[in-house]
């Protein structure tokens, strides 16, 4: 998932990891921005682009800082982390 900035994507490598069907992506932000019309992130396979709103949820600041705050104490106190993505890593 990103929705940060679409040059944090190598988009040519992400189009070629999507047509094998090894990863899906969900994508607020693309390089380049807007998505031209015929680009190949359109049609390809497990991909969802939204309208670069993923930015505005309710609450979100305080519930990222409250994320934070668990994280860190959880690391200080040798704990598992939460929402760790391993699967093919």
């Amino acid at each position: 998932m990103n929705a940060s900035r679409g040059a944090v994507v190598d988009t040519t490598a992400l189009v070629t990891a999507l047509s094998t069907g090894r990863l899906r992506a969900v994508l607020d932000v693309t390089d380049p921005e807007p998505l031209p019309d015929g680009h190949p992130l359109w049609s390809a396979p497990g991909v969802l682009i939204t309208p670069h709103v993923a930015g505005d949820v309710r609450n979100e600041e305080d519930r990222a800082w409250r994320l934070v705050v668990d994280q860190v104490g959880r690391l200080a106190r040798g704990e598992p982390l939460r929402n760790l993505v391993t699967e093919g890593y």
